[in-house]
């Protein structure tokens, strides 16, 4: 799987036991890019295409690729935190509030890479 991410919260923290800590980081990223959009479309279909799903995840860092690029998207961290994963109402929450900043960022027509899937 390959995804656009944003680093929400780069963190130390240590896991069960001192002995296995690791550096993880709190992910929020693209599940679901928006579609294709021509001008020949209507309000409505460009609305519907325009969605986006999003994601936040707790990645060990051993497992993202730092890339050149790079996105600033200020994300609330009040409501995007790692506490969001003891409870799923939470975690909703946090979910919408990144897809909510990722579709405005879209729509300004910003970062147009990052709205597009990756190919290998």
């Amino acid at each position: 799987m390959c995804f656009h991410c944003v680093t929400v919260n780069p963190t130390w923290q240590p896991l069960r036991a001192p002995y296995t800590s690791t550096y993880h980081a709190l992910v929020s990223g693209i599940d679901r890019y928006p579609r294709k959009v021509t001008t020949t479309m209507g309000k409505k279909k460009i609305a519907k295409r325009s969605k986006i799903k999003a994601f936040v995840k707790v990645y060990n860092y051993n497992h993202l690729m730092p890339t050149r690029y790079s996105v600033d998207i200020p994300l609330d961290k009040t409501v995007v935190n790692k506490d969001v994963f003891r409870d799923p109402a939470l975690k909703r929450k946090a979910r919408r509030e990144a897809k909510v900043k990722f579709e405005e960022r879209y729509k300004t027509g910003k970062n147009k890479w990052f709205f597009q899937k990756l190919r290998f």
